[in-house]
């Protein structure tokens, strides 16, 4: 029930978020132009009342010529108002209740509400101008409603544990769109920026609101007087219940006589007018009591300046069982002293202003109605998405390939730049690819090569007759060694040693090759060493140094330093 209320409470909120601190009433009243400045918490700022300036034969229906005379008036007293509000009378204003269902967003209940409203206007939907107002929350029942499981035609009653349901009483007023065109055009010959357009038997409720005249939760009623109006607008807990208005004219058949009311004075100028009102009022309180529903009637109040509601109040008293009384302004509300005598003929400008400085705004605002959800093309909609849908896919792979050719790019420089240095290093490289390459043949071999070396530096010829130009090692086992001889006799000397050290020699290949140390042949020994090969190097012994080797003196010593 309270998620029901919450609803309910949303709905009541008006869509202005700023409580305007001053605010302009202005109030027509056949040839009187009433005004009402008042701000936050029913302050009344100034209240005015003061005659319109029109030509015997002007046509007060000429919005032109009306806000005119507004604009000659209003400078008159003096003012240059911001804001400015102006009320719709009963009589322009179809007013409807409707009982609909709980809908928590505005725009959807206001959607029903045009929905079920345009099915009793007398003209198009496309001339109203449509606003409506949460009133109060309502439980409907089903008085009959099928019984599940009981044969064809069985009822279930309310008395019988029906579930209620929560319902919603919505007020609705419309009004033509040339009302509303109308008072545009009148603000704009006045030279005045309207603000909003509101419903003057609200504003009157919202005035006596202020005045504290009603008793609690009962309701009373409230005799408007005007001109050439006599309003009817029944009030309970601030929520407007019932509300008529007519044009004001004798009734036919009314004229003064001897056998007038008591308390009329036979003969007044007013009687006709005055038992008009009666009739009016009468009728409309009996029209009021056929509303079971609705609370019952405990008072009656006359507001407004014509003149006659003394009269009225007399009349009434002797017709109606129902207690009746004059409306006090100026005792219920803080009124300025200067306009406290116009403060009974300007109770709509009064609850305009109240209304629109209210947090809650007017209820009404013909200005600015509460407008249905926009009707959406769902079938645009759609075609609408799926291309929005391909254009961003289109924009994401296009990023993507972006993204990913930018990485490339990015890796495809990283990878030429260090190309690019590896190719300097390209004979570096190759040179450790081959000692690298040595050294594999060596591990592969799995022998011992550095103690071949050893031994073979041991077994071989001194150095003056012969020297090591290179040696190296296959995976295969194999020793290559190429020398340089002083003679001939020196190499086939080596190629005895060596097979007496144990190791396999393949035929020398001797060719003449002289260096500039006087070493005249050259000879590439290839040695096979065999599996059975031991090599001790406790029983062999290395040619003694000549006694110019240099080979081990530091490398100064070796080129004459000190």
């Amino acid at each position: 029930m309270s998620v029901v209320w919450g609803r309910l409470r949303r709905l009541k909120k008006d869509s202005r978020q700023r409580t305007p601190s001053l605010a302009t009433a202005l109030d027509i009243e056949g040839t009187t132009l009433r005004v009402v400045q008042a701000g936050p918490r029913g302050r009344v700022i100034r209240l005015s009342a003061v005659p319109l300036e029109l030509p015997a034969d002007a046509d007060r229906n000429d919005a032109a010529v009306m806000g005119a005379a507004v604009g000659r008036a209003l400078n008159q007293l003096g003012l240059k108002p911001g804001s400015v509000i102006v009320g719709i009378p009963r009589a322009k204003v179809i007013l409807k209740t409707l009982t609909l269902p709980v809908i928590e967003k505005l725009g959807e209940l206001a959607s029903l509400v045009h929905f079920q409203i345009g099915k009793d206007l007398p003209f198009r939907m496309d001339e109203a101008v449509i606003d409506f107002k949460v009133r109060r929350q309502v439980f409907a029942q089903p008085d009959r409603t099928e019984t599940p499981g009981a044969p064809a035609g069985a009822t279930a009653t309310a008395a019988e544990g029906v579930a209620v349901v929560p319902r919603l009483e919505v007020l609705v007023a419309t009004v033509k769109r040339d009302v509303v065109e109308w008072h545009q055009r009148l603000a704009e010959a006045a030279g005045l920026k309207l603000s909003a357009i509101g419903l003057l038997p609200y504003a009157n409720a919202r005035c006596v609101q202020a005045s504290r005249v009603a008793d609690g939760d009962a309701a009373f009623a409230l005799v408007s007087l005007r001109p050439d109006e006599v309003g009817i607008d029944i009030i309970a807990q601030d929520v407007l219940l019932f509300s008529r208005g007519t044009p004001l004219r004798p009734a036919p058949g009314t004229a003064p006589d001897a056998a007038s009311p008591a308390g009329t004075a036979a003969g007044s100028p007013n009687e006709a007018l005055v038992r008009a009102v009666g009739i009016e009022v009468v009728r409309s309180l009996h029209g009021y009591a056929g509303m079971e529903t609705n609370p019952v009637v405990d008072k009656v109040v006359i507001a407004g300046a014509t003149g006659m509601e003394d009269e009225v109040v007399k009349l009434l008293t002797t017709r109606l069982d129902t207690p009746c009384m004059k409306l006090d302004l100026a005792s219920g509300l803080r009124l300025p002293e200067s306009g406290a005598e116009h403060a009974a003929g300007s109770i709509g400008a009064l609850g305009l202003g109240f209304g629109f400085c209210d947090a809650q705004g007017l209820p009404f605002d013909f200005l600015n109605p509460k407008k249905p959800a926009v009707q959406r093309n769902l079938k645009k909609i759609r075609i609408l998405t799926s291309l929005a849908a391909v254009a961003v896919v289109m924009v994401l792979v296009l990023s993507l390939r972006g993204f990913l050719a930018g990485r490339r790019e990015a890796a495809l420089e990283k990878i030429t730049a260090e190309l690019s240095a590896a190719e300097k290093q390209r004979p570096l490289y190759r040179k450790l690819i081959a000692q690298t390459g040595v050294v594999e043949n060596w591990v592969k071999a799995e022998r011992d090569w550095l103690e071949h070396y050893a031994y073979l530096t041991s077994i071989l010829p001194p150095s003056e007759e012969i020297y090591l130009t290179s040696l190296a090692v296959s995976g295969q086992g194999m020793i290559r060694l190429t020398v340089q001889a002083r003679s001939g006799e020196t190499l086939a000397r080596l190629e005895k040693q060596l097979r007496a050290a144990g190791y396999d020699v393949k035929p020398l290949a001797i060719t003449p090759g002289p260096d500039r140390f006087g070493y005249e042949f050259r000879s590439n020994v290839e040695l096979v060493v065999p599996d059975k090969l031991k090599i001790d190097l406790q029983k062999v012994k290395a040619p003694a140094r000549p006694m110019d080797d240099m080979s081990l003196e530091p490398a100064a010593y070796r080129r004459g330093g000190g």
